[in-house]
């Protein structure tokens, strides 16, 4: 069963990159979820390949998705909450996408019995798939990865990302930047959160923060940095999940200092 779920899986983010990689710097159809929250017409057609590709392998599966004709946080395609659901982000970094940003990915997780079991994390132009299977490690292109080793903050590459609804929290979210800014040895905002957790996974960055995220932003992510040694909480250092308001994530030698940083 592990063995088809990492099959599947795989097989539906390769498919959906390709679709993003094929109509990437082409004119695109961009609609408005919110002021600032854009959905592409790429957005839908990558979904809809995700969600064809899992059906034919697991027909009797849930989904919580991002695009789901509007509904917004919505688990669709069932008929009520499932045990086995995934949990998908055709596109994360549809702003970037939009703008021709090279910023951007597939992000895909399973979850059986509310437990996270498998993610990927595909950015179709670098061709670079991260994997992580509870119990069995990350992985980018199949080489295993860790996160970093940095224990000092201003030793530490950081990165962050802005919530859709900033213009109302935007003086708490500057104050954290600030703090972070004076404290680590630089700062990232490259607009796509599944990519960010990606990179604290394999240690290319030593920590990420983030506000207001949805449960397909971080479900890969999570099982990426915790299954690659690290360490993930909310702002006040309580257990993340999925459905958290906020996200701290860390190499975890890091993360009191990131939790010290974060307080405003």
């Amino acid at each position: 069963m592990k063995d088809k779920i990492v099959k599947v899986g795989r097989q539906a983010a390769l498919a959906a990159g390709a679709v993003l990689r094929l109509n990437y710097l082409k004119p695109h159809e961009v609609h408005l979820k919110g002021v600032i929250d854009p959905v592409t017409e790429t957005d839908l057609q990558a979904q809809d390949i995700i969600v064809r590709i899992i059906r034919q392998g697991f027909p009797d599966h849930g989904f919580l998705a991002e695009e789901s004709e509007g509904q917004g946080t919505k688990e669709f395609f069932s008929s009520g909450a499932k045990p086995d659901r995934w949990i998908i982000d055709p596109l994360d970094g549809t702003v970037n996408y939009a703008h021709g940003f090279p910023m951007f990915c597939v992000s895909i997780a399973f979850e059986a019995e509310g437990v996270l079991q498998y993610g990927v994390i595909y950015d179709p132009l670098r061709e670079e798939l991260f994997e992580a299977i509870r119990g069995g490690g990350a992985r980018l292109n199949g080489q295993a990865v860790r996160v970093s080793g940095t224990e000092l903050m201003d030793r530490a590459l950081m990165a962050t990302g802005f919530p859709y609804d900033i213009r109302e929290r935007l003086p708490q979210t500057m104050a954290r930047l600030s703090n972070m800014l004076a404290l680590s040895q630089g700062v990232r905002r490259a607009g796509s959160a599944a990519l960010d957790m990606a990179y604290v996974a394999c240690g290319r960055f030593d920590g990420f923060y983030e506000e207001n995220l949805k449960p397909w932003d971080t479900a890969a992510g999570l099982l990426l940095i915790t299954e690659a040694g690290g360490h993930i909480t909310t702002f006040d250092g309580r257990p993340y999940n999925i459905f958290s308001p906020n996200i701290a994530a860390s190499n975890g030698r890091l993360h009191r200092q990131l939790l010290e940083a974060l307080k405003v």
